[in-house]
């Protein structure tokens, strides 16, 4: 039976020659960092406040001393680490963390009683439950720093002058004030079974304890080994589940997902069809190609260019569509195999594997701090082992004001998360939740819900308004000590003899709620205070729970959570150091920061990427995901790919916010190829396939291993990668590259089946975590400082990838490109919802982005034409496609301009509208209709999205993705890099109306070419139908023909017309000046190439040469 991979102990952690120095330091008032220890300075009363609670923290703390690790683990909650470039690492014991009250013991800033020593101000330390800390049976009270100074010097007890005994701390008597309940003795009421102890033994002697729990159906407490009475669930109770429990092993093996084919009746005429649409477009072509119009070749010749490119494109975006399917999950099969007791594990401890949640934001103004603390709440919330979950947030603007909004959310979580576990909440976003327009009662049985209910919407209110209030609190906050400052700078001078009339130069600080300085960026920027300019910042907001359930009591808070377990996720505040002179790569470097922290933290094998307004709508979604992961066949996917959705979208989605043909279709067919690509947000990662290695290969290394699960090394992976490789491509961290194989070993499926050749063992997973000390996260500051990087492959090949402004298509690119698989999961409840924008200049500049990144891929290394053998060949089109689009909107802008040229001219791109014609148009029509109906069927969406998506490519084609083209192409021969400014998540002027937003005009030179088109379109109908009836043999047939068309694209443009007119005339003057302008200079250009010549004008000396198109 093969082991799970050791952990790296802490000793071996500590004595490394690698590991970071850390210097603990107590900071002044004045923000000024001070560095003595107590053995060699003599605290004076004027330095006691500033000295007191000052500790050396390395050497670390001995080993097997429980009050030492519990107040190890406490000082590290409780302090901010900095450290960055050419610089020490410091870690701010934070005194106060935000203004308000902090009640949960896992939150940095919790605090005990005051310490009983004489002239010590510190706090005692607290247990799981929020009680005081005493390592003694006097019961002393005593701090953190008071105990290791006892230690260190007597080992002697400051209050009953008795030695410290190891253990004192665990010897304290049980409370089963929660309600758990004791173990009945062994032998409690038979006789002949008094020597149990020794019945009940293992091979090595030891009690076994987990047997003879098994055997005497004990019952202790929450979440433990529980055997229901015969009688409690009547006649409906299994014959097997009579008596006890079932073994996992005895119990039919059953998958955790299928994958459901598309019915035939559907899939069938859809692949048909676009057998069919093929023929018929080469057809069509090969006769407009034989079939020129030599009364207008120029006409004839933009329009068969247009329409070749345009049936290229058709292909690269149709055929990847041939193969959708559906897929299901099985949470209660999930359940039965990782969560569920047995006697193999009598507690009932889950098995499931941990996972990472990582939350970017950068800006608090365009991000509002309560959106993103809400989307960490419904993280914290999510339906989870608690102990598993660990969320990080990336604040890449360094900004106090994200900090602290972070640390109200957790403390507003101490009510929040229990209050959804008890009654069963969704969705477990506050503010989503409390805006449902239904009735909140529906499906709740506790009477004691509306009272909870009203209880916790009070509490919300009040956290509303202090992290809306936040921004305010800090300005005064900063301007009282910046004043406090320079009172004192003008004390000082007067003192000194300076001259009084002189300004006192005073830095404007900004100031943390314990009254020292901010390290990130200062409101007032200045060096080592800036966005581009500040130390690296790590703080655990919550520590890391304890690994069974905490059950609350119905005294403790304002709600009643006696049967509720209290416990809350782990929580990172993260923000990297940002030097000048250093390249940070936006997103795609922010997130590469948070995977090295947290698997020198955490070590998830999983990580789930969401963006500060995404959050968990279903909080069964990573259950799922895991669905799939832990799945036979699972190792060999790198992401699960959850749908978007948003919300606050008008009803009727006028710029295809929803982008459902997108997410419901494309994504949806790609699922039956390789995967769908990496959208940016709502993804599932394998931990190991971020770090660049290729999917494990189970022929190959089983013929190196003797046992199928066992841990493997680096180099077992990939051979090129030695020891001394290491550092080469992850960097200098010894931490971090003793976790990755770790990380790939708990990733593995469950060994549960013959089949599965590449597991890991039931109950690998069931050890509890070790408890975090200062130097772990002294080394997880060391990975986000701004130089780590260099010289690695992050970036590059580990990692987010660098190098385009659409990383996430690059990222997932690479991973099927070493071939991986990824999945698409679509669930009965929305998994995750966001906002979007829904102003029409917003969604133009979103688009822009996107398409720039697109063009970007083209013309790098990433277009899939150099992609490996391992891409499939529908995947490698699907790629392709995903950097040619743009390219589109140049044939497309032109095409657009053609039924205004033919209804200028007189001409049309044939000769005439023969029956080859129209038969050929008639066919093309058909084929696109029935494809559309088909699609509609088997992708679920409804047929005026379908209308919606097919307006919107016109719009974006002939704008955004115009402009991605040429920026694009400037940046490739010119080198000019593309700089984007965050989509504001702020809504309009008017708060009564969610759709304010919609009606705001913003003008922006993306509007100019559909703009111009339109204005063609029109002048030109307009321009042919008076033309047309003038005419002494009026030609209709070609006003017709050049009309239809000019039709269809103001058909297409409508959306944006509508807006433009904006509401209630806000309209802005631009744009009649620019439809103006146009008229007139179209009215010009046509005079001048088709003046009036008739006998009239020549009599009156009118006319003469025009110009003349070939």
């Amino acid at each position: 039976m093969a082991s799970t991979p050791p952990q790296t102990s802490k000793k071996v952690r500590n004595n490394s020659g690698s590991g970071q120095t850390v210097k603990f330091a107590r900071r002044t008032s004045s923000g000024r960092y001070v560095s003595l220890s107590r053995d060699n300075i003599e605290l004076s009363g004027e330095l006691s406040g500033d000295y007191s609670n000052y500790t050396v923290h390395i050497p670390p703390t001995p080993d097997n001393q429980p009050m030492a690790t519990k107040a190890e683990e406490q000082y590290v909650s409780n302090s901010l680490f900095t450290g960055g470039f050419n610089s020490v690492t410091r870690a701010h014991l934070m005194d106060k963390v935000i203004d308000s009250d902090v009640t949960h013991p896992q939150m940095a800033g919790a605090k005990g009683s005051s310490c009983a020593m004489p002239a010590c101000d510190g706090n005692v330390m607290k247990d799981e439950r929020g009680k005081d800390v005493m390592p003694c049976e006097c019961r002393f009270k005593i701090c953190r720093d008071c105990f290791m100074d006892a230690q260190k010097e007597t080992g002697l007890c400051p209050g009953c002058k008795e030695q410290y005994r190891i253990g004192d701390l665990d010897d304290d008597t049980p409370d089963f004030s929660s309600g758990a309940l004791p173990l009945p003795a062994p032998g409690k009421g038979q006789r002949g079974n008094n020597n149990m102890s020794m019945m009940k033994r293992n091979q090595n002697g030891e009690f076994d304890h987990n047997r003879w729990l098994f055997e005497t159906q004990g019952t202790y407490g929450y979440g433990n080994a529980y055997w229901p009475q015969d009688e409690m669930y009547g006649d409906d109770m299994d014959e097997e589940m009579r008596g006890g429990m079932v073994e996992t092993a005895d119990k039919p093996w059953r998958p955790l997902s299928r994958r459901i084919p598309i019915p035939a009746a559907i899939i069938s005429p859809y692949r048909l069809l676009i057998v069919v649409r093929f023929v018929v477009l080469c057809f069509f072509l090969t006769w407009r190609i034989r079939n020129p119009n030599e009364d207008a070749v120029w006409l004839w010749l933009m329009s068969i260019i247009c329409e070749l490119w345009f049936g290229f494109s058709w292909i690269l975006d149709q055929i990847p569509k041939l193969c959708p399917i559906n897929r299901s999950t099985d949470l209660e099969v999930l359940r039965d195999k990782f969560d569920m007791p047995s006697p193999s594990n009598p507690t009932g401890r889950s098995d499931l594997p941990g996972i990472d949640l990582f939350v970017s934001t950068a800006d608090p103004e365009k991000e509002p701090p309560l959106v993103t603390a809400n989307t960490i709440l419904s993280i914290l919330a999510v339906d989870y082992p608690v102990e598993k979950v660990s969320c990080y947030l990336s604040d890449d603007g360094g900004a106090l004001l994200s900090f602290e909004a972070m640390a109200e959310a957790a403390s507003f979580a101490d009510l929040w998360v229990p209050f959804c576990r008890k009654h069963n909440i969704e969705p477990r976003n506050p503010d989503s939740y409390f805006s449902l327009k239904i009735d909140p009662t529906k499906n709740k049985s506790r009477i004691d819900f509306v009272k909870d209910r009203r209880k916790i919407k009070r509490e919300y209110d009040e956290f509303k308004v202090r992290t809306n209030g936040l921004p305010d609190s800090i300005r005064r906050r900063s301007d009282a000590f910046n004043a406090r400052e320079e009172m004192k700078a003008l004390k000082q001078m007067r003192e000194s003899g300076g001259d009084p009339m002189e300004p006192v130069k005073v830095l404007k600080a900004t100031w943390m709620a314990d009254g020292t300085h901010w390290p990130g960026t200062w409101a007032a920027a200045t060096r080592e205070h800036a966005k581009g300019d500040h130390a690296g910042i790590l703080q655990v907001m919550l520590k890391p729970p304890s690994s069974d359930p905490l059950i609350g009591s119905s005294n403790d808070k304002i709600i009643d959570f006696s049967d509720t377990d209290t416990r809350l996720p782990m929580l990172v505040y993260v923000s990297r150091e940002k030097r000048p002179g250093y390249d940070h790569n936006k997103k795609a470097g922010a997130m590469n920061a948070l995977v090295r922290a947290s698997a020198i933290l955490s070590n998830g094998p999983f990580i789930l990427n969401l963006d500060c307004d995404h959050y968990i709508y279903n909080c069964k979604a990573i259950r799922e995901g895991m669905c799939f992961m832990m799945d036979r066949g699972g190792e060999d996917i790198c992401y699960i790919q959850f749908p978007q959705r948003f919300e606050g979208i008008d009803p009727s989605d006028r710029y295809a916010n929803n982008n459902t043909v997108f997410f419901d279709g494309n994504m949806r067919a790609l699922d039956g190829v390789q995967g769908p690509v990496y959208v940016g947000t709502g993804t599932m990662f394998r931990r190991f396939a971020l770090y660049g290695f290729d999917p494990p290969n189970p022929d190959k290394i089983l013929e190196k291993k003797d046992s199928e699960t066992e841990a493997l090394t680096t180099s077992d992976f990939d051979p090129d990668l030695d020891v001394t490789q290491l550092p080469k491509r992850f960097g200098n961290s010894t931490l971090l590259a003793e976790s990755i194989p770790i990380a790939e070993f708990q990733g593995r499926p469950l060994a549960d089946h013959p089949a599965v050749k590449y597991g890991r063992p039931p109950g690998a997973l069931r050890v509890p975590r070790d408890p975090l000390d200062a130097t772990t996260v002294a080394e997880s500051v060391s990975v986000i400082s701004c130089w780590y990087e260099d010289k690695t492959e992050w970036g590059d090949r580990v990692g987010w990838i660098y190098g385009s402004v659409t990383e996430d298509v690059v990222t997932g690119y690479r991973m099927h490109n070493r071939g991986w698989r990824s999945v698409y999961c679509i669930t009965k409840r929305d998994s995750f919802r966001g906002s979007a924008p829904i102003n029409l200049t917003d969604r133009l500049h979103q688009v822009l982005r996107w398409a720039t990144g697109s063009v970007e891929i083209f013309f790098s290394r990433n277009n899939a034409i150099l992609a490996s053998k391992r891409l499939k060949f529908l995947q490698r089109l699907a790629y392709l496609n995903v950097g040619i689009y743009p390219f589109t909107s140049l044939f497309l802008i032109l095409y657009c301009f053609l039924p205004a040229f033919s209804l200028f001219s007189g001409q049309f791109i044939v000769r005439t509208l023969s029956i080859s014609f129209l038969v050929y148009l008639l066919m093309i029509t058909i084929c696109l209709i029935g494809l559309a109906v088909l699609e509609v069927k088997w992708s679920g969406i409804e047929l005026e999205e379908w209308w919606r998506n097919e307006q919107w490519w016109l719009i974006s084609g002939t704008s955004s993705h115009l402009y991605a083209v040429v920026q694009g192409v400037l940046k490739v021969i010119a080198g000019i890099e593309i700089s984007f400014t965050l989509t504001s998540k702020s809504g309009g002027d008017d708060i009564d109306d969610i759709y304010a937003d919609l009606y705001i005009v913003k003008w922006s030179s993306l509007m100019i070419p559909p703009i111009v088109i339109a204005m063609v379109n029109i002048i030109a109908i307009v321009v042919a139908f008076v033309r047309t009836i003038y005419q002494a043999v009026p030609q209709w047939s070609k006003l017709i023909g050049g009309a239809f068309f000019s039709f269809w694209v103001l058909a297409h443009l409508y959306p944006f017309a509508k807006g433009l007119m904006g509401r209630r005339g806000k309209t802005p003057t631009i744009v009649f000046v620019w439809a103006g302008l146009i008229a007139i200079t179209i009215s010009l250009l046509w005079t001048a190439i088709n003046p009036n010549t008739g006998p009239a004008a020549a009599a009156e000396g009118v006319g003469g040469g025009g110009f003349q198109f070939p």
